[in-house]
């Protein structure tokens, strides 16, 4: 019989704590209707165009602000070579390239 009215203890429990979730759900259904009711009774939420405008360029400046950070930390680009320095090694390359020629016409 001792485990019978164990059972009977856990059931009781069980009971009070359906009454507690029961309670608790109303809550939130409570909530939710108010929620709906705020928004007109609409799920979706309607902004105007002027309002997107200026989301949209918030956010573009955001983008422009994160990109210039990383533009200061990436590496510095590699030099570039002087115009004389490029006909210097055309010269040597057309020259290196005569010889080739030079051997094979021999």
């Amino acid at each position: 019989m001792a485990n019978l009215s164990g059972l009977a203890s856990f059931v009781s429990e069980l009971r009070a704590e359906r009454t507690n979730l029961v309670d608790r759900l109303r809550h939130v259904d409570a909530a939710l209707s108010v929620l709906g009711k705020l928004n007109g009774g609409s799920s979706g939420h309607t902004v105007s165009a002027l309002a997107r405008r200026r989301m949209s360029l918030a956010q573009k400046a955001r983008w422009a602000k994160r990109a210039s950070k990383n533009q200061s930390t990436t590496k510095k680009s590699k030099r570039t070579m002087s115009a004389s320095a490029r006909r210097k090694i055309a010269a040597a390359q057309r020259a290196r390239w005569a010889k080739v020629r030079a051997k094979k016409a021999a």
